[in-house]
Parts: C-alpha cells; structure tokens; sequence
C-alpha cells in the first residue's frame, strides 16, 4: 500500500468515525482531519452536518485553538463558547464563526503515544456538552486508533517481508540464513493473524498474497484440505507458539487451538506438533 493510500484509507476511518459520533450523540456537527507528515498541525479535512466549507482544509496548528490544544495535550478539550472560551487561543474564530459552531469538542486520535488526528463535535448553541456526549466522542476516536494500529502493523510486516525469498525455505539455494527465515516465518505469522481484523478488503487481499508469496503458493494449504485458522495455528506453532501464545495472538481460546491443531493433525497425517508443521511446509502451507 503507498503512502498516498494509506492516507486516503486513514481518512475513510474518520469519516466513519465522524458518522458514528452523530448517530451515537445527537451531534448536528462533526469534523476532523489527520496530522499532516512532518507538520506540527492537523488539517481538517472530513466535514459531516456542516452547512458551509469555512472548515474544509483549515490547519490547525498544535497549540493553537481548541484543535492545537487537543494535540499538544493529547487529550481531550471542549468549550461551551468557543468565541469567548479563556483556555484556548482564537486563531480561527473566523472559520468557526462562519460555520455557526458554539459549543465544541475535540478529541485526539492517539497511536503509540502519538497523536495521528483530531475528531470534533459541535452544537449551534452554547450548552454543556456533558460527559455521556465526551465518552462517546473518545470511544468514536478509539475505534479510529484500533483501525490505524492495524494498518501500522501491516505496513511494517509487509515491508519486513519486501525482499523475502518466495517458498522453500532455507537451503533451497536462495542464500537466506536460517535467521532470516524465522523471521520470514514469524512476520508470515502476524500477517495471517492479523487479516481478519482488516476491514479494508483491498488491503486483506494484499495482506493474504503476501503471505502465499511467502509460503510460495497461492493456495495456502487448500490443497491438503487446511482451513485458514487451521494455517493461522500452525504458522505460529512454526516459530514456537504455545496454545496459549496462538490463542492470544489469534483471539480465541486455547481449547480452540489444540482443536484446529488436531484437525490439521489429523489432515496433514502427522502424529506430533513437529511433524504437522513439516507436512504443512511441504505442501506448500507454510515458509
């Protein structure tokens, strides 16, 4: 995925945001926008209830506004009457104004202890926003964090595997160590517990080629009968997982595990953990 796209899928998640914030508040007014790379300054760029463009593009630079305090605080802010608000500075009173917005809220979009963006609500009337409307805010802003973990992880992993010799593993003459091969194996096994968590189908599809590449397969076990999570289990079994660490990777219970384990077990013809993970290899499964 290029920046550009990534980007543009971070946006699709603050709109959506932006949408659920109204429904779950009464809001008639939600905006926000992603900081811009290499910029201390957020800029607005999803509008959803609002009646003019005043807010379209405007950057908000952190410290400055309700917006530029929310990111050099990293937490959330609100005002009952924004023109005449004494903890902010007023640098676009003008913009807010023309829009009609007098009580507001922010709220900022924090991953790994860095702020990523901004969601606002506002009210054409000064009156307390009240706590249940901030704690639906921050849960709208949480979600948008989750999403953008997600996609951070990705990119790490696939650019972690840019590179990886396709299928095979070591000593089929591609020059890989055997270091360079567990960590093939351990960024195939994030990548495949991490799929199901992306909603973006263009990026799970890129997701899910990655991993056959490194499998050097397309069919990522279907030929030998392995279900997807049955392929999830045994790429973390690979690099040495416990149930219990497979189950907390992939989000199920252990007994889930040692279930999937016995089936692929059972599907692959292998008596033990080892062996199942071998026969998967070979068919193509697994790096």
């Amino acid at each position: 995925m290029t920046a550009d796209a990534g980007r543009a899928a971070d946006a699709a998640e603050m709109r959506g945001a932006l949408a659920r914030l109204r429904r779950a508040t009464g809001l008639p007014v939600a905006f926000g926008g992603l900081v811009e790379p290499g910029r201390p300054q957020i800029r607005i760029s999803e509008l959803s209830g609002t009646a003019t463009a005043a807010l379209r593009s405007l950057a908000v630079v952190s410290g400055n506004g309700l917006g530029g305090k929310v990111v050099a605080l990293s937490r959330p802010c609100a005002v009952t009457e924004y023109a005449a608000a004494r903890h902010i500075t007023h640098e676009y009173d003008a913009a807010v104004a023309r829009e009609g917005l007098r009580s507001v809220l922010a709220v900022p979009v924090v991953v790994r202890r860095r702020v990523r963006g901004v969601l606002y609500g506002a009210l054409r009337s000064a009156q307390p926003l009240g706590e249940r409307t901030l704690t639906m805010a921050v849960a709208a802003a949480r979600d948008v964090e989750q999403a953008l973990v997600v996609r951070d992880e990705v990119a790490e992993l696939l650019a972690a595997t840019r590179g990886a010799p396709e299928g095979g593993g070591p000593g089929t003459g591609t020059g890989s160590g055997a270091g360079d091969w567990e960590r093939v194996r351990e960024a195939h096994g994030a990548l495949r517990a991490l799929a199901p968590r992306i909603a973006d189908p263009a990026l799970r599809a890129e997701l899910l080629t990655v991993c056959g590449r490194l499998a050097g397969t397309d069919t990522g076990g279907a030929d030998v009968g392995l279900s997807p999570r049955e392929v999830d289990v045994l790429a973390w079994v690979a690099v040495g997982a416990t149930n219990a660490g497979v189950a907390e990777r992939l989000g199920v219970r252990p007994e889930t595990v040692k279930a999937y384990l016995r089936s692929a077990m059972r599907k692959l013809g292998a008596r033990t953990r080892g062996e199942a993970v071998v026969a998967a290899r070979q068919a193509g499964a697994l790096p």
